[in-house]
């Protein structure tokens, strides 16, 4: 095992918890031996001590929304590389999209996921299954067999279930194994060939535009099926104000209702899109100024629970296209705590807030044991300076793709250190 490892004279703060402190923070065994406020008495002598005078320390990231390119895209990300960005990042856990060739529709896929995990990440990999074989959005999968090999929740990952009688289905049997179904609402009829946010600009540049209703309306079914079923239900993205009051609607009435929302919608706009830059092309699309404020007061409220990275790593090749060609998504692990800071240093949302739907959220929702400082909890800790300013450097990104929506953006806030049971996996002054 490693020696023990004691944070002093760092400012704890645990959502989970409501706790918010300075104080010391003691690591042994790769768990959480004792926090306190002040100092902690009879530290083992030869415990490896880190001054983190002017750091902050959270429990570590969990981030519910991750492609990466394996198997089958390499070159796009590989979970080594994957994980490499996310504790630069200040993630400790990731869920994985199974969006992958091939699909992750097979126990044995999973059990392909976690070992490779096991071998090659620093981080804690959390492979989600698809919910129909192929992610066709015909056949179900088979969810116990699934559930048995480790998945820990079922999605469709990009794509989106057309038949509310499919949806119904999934749930019903989600509900039997007791794991959530996380979706993204899509009706790709409404969504046309539409390639950003309809509207006033959409029809300026000359793109065709994708309608808020195009979420909403799926969102809106996804939501009464949850109710009917009783399933536990994670809306994956929402970027709409409608999407909003749906959310908070529903959650009313049912506490098994859930929704995130990327760190890019709620950092931009559609404006950002500006004279076609493809880094911007997600998907949901960026919306208008109004959307991305309701999205930060639902935060506020409740009705958005986390935040997520929608980290989708693409090359060069397809993004380096006309607009309406070239391919969605962006990477986004190793901003995704930066980013939400953005919230933070403007005065728009409280650092509590922040944190908690990074960190304990994820955590609940997914019924993992992570996401708190309790004693006895798994040392999974981001240790970051909220006031660091720092650059977006194309060269020191460590994921294999670079179309990062945050290209030489100026950022507050940075990880210091990031520890994975125990074990410190990244190091701010180790890492360049």
């Amino acid at each position: 095992m490693n020696k023990p490892l004691l944070i002093e004279n760092t400012r704890i703060i645990d959502p989970a918890s409501d706790r918010d402190f300075k104080g010391a923070l003691l690591i042994e065994n790769g768990v959480i031996a004792d926090t306190a406020e002040g100092t902690i008495p009879g530290v083992p002598a030869d415990a490896e001590r880190i001054d983190a005078r002017g750091m902050i320390a959270c429990p570590g990231l969990i981030d519910m929304r991750v492609f990466t390119g394996e198997p089958g895209h390499e070159y796009r990300e590989t979970l080594e590389s994957a994980g490499h960005a996310a504790a630069a990042g200040g993630v400790t856990s990731i869920l994985t999209m199974p969006d992958t060739a091939p699909a992750i529709d097979d126990g044995a896929l999973v059990d392909y996921l976690l070992r490779r995990a096991s071998a090659t990440t620093c981080i804690r990999v959390l492979p989600s299954a698809a919910i129909t074989k192929g992610l066709e959005g015909q056949d179900l999968t088979e969810f116990g067999l699934l559930r048995e090999a480790g998945a820990v929740c079922f999605t469709e990952g990009r794509k989106s279930l057309q038949s509310a009688a499919v949806m119904r289905a999934a749930m019903t049997y989600a509900t039997n194994f007791g794991v959530p179904i996380v979706h993204q609402p899509l009706d790709t009829s409404l969504a046309g060939e539409g390639v950003m946010n309809a509207g006033p600009l959409a029809t300026f540049r000359g793109l065709r535009g994708i309608p808020t209703q195009a979420e909403t309306i799926p969102l809106d079914r996804d939501l009464q099926l949850a109710l009917m079923t009783g399933a536990r239900y994670h809306a994956a993205q929402v970027s709409t104000a409608r999407s909003t009051e749906l959310l908070a609607h529903y959650k009313k009435r049912s506490p098994a209702i859930s929704a995130g929302i990327s760190i890019n919608h709620l950092c931009l706009n559609e404006n950002d899109v500006g004279s076609y830059r493809t880094f911007f092309k997600l998907s949901p699309p960026l919306r208008h100024e109004d959307d991305r404020l309701a999205m930060v007061e639902a935060l506020k409220s409740g009705a958005i629970d986390i935040i997520c990275s929608g980290h989708d790593p693409q090359d060069t090749e397809v993004k380096r296209q006309p607009f309406a060609d070239a391919a969605e998504g962006a990477i986004g692990l190793e901003t995704l705590l930066a980013g939400t800071l953005r919230l933070y240093h403007s005065g728009d949302v409280d650092l509590m807030t922040l944190l908690r739907a990074l960190t304990a959220r994820p955590a609940q929702i997914l019924g993992l044991e992570t996401g708190t400082l309790a004693r006895g909890a798994p040392a999974d800790i981001c240790l970051f300076d909220p006031d660091y300013p720092w650059i977006v450097a194309e060269a020191t990104i460590r994921s294999k793709s670079r179309n990062t929506t945050f290209e030489n953006a100026r950022m507050m806030g940075k990880v210091m250190a990031t520890i994975v049971g125990g074990k410190i996996v990244y190091r701010e002054d180790a890492a360049q």
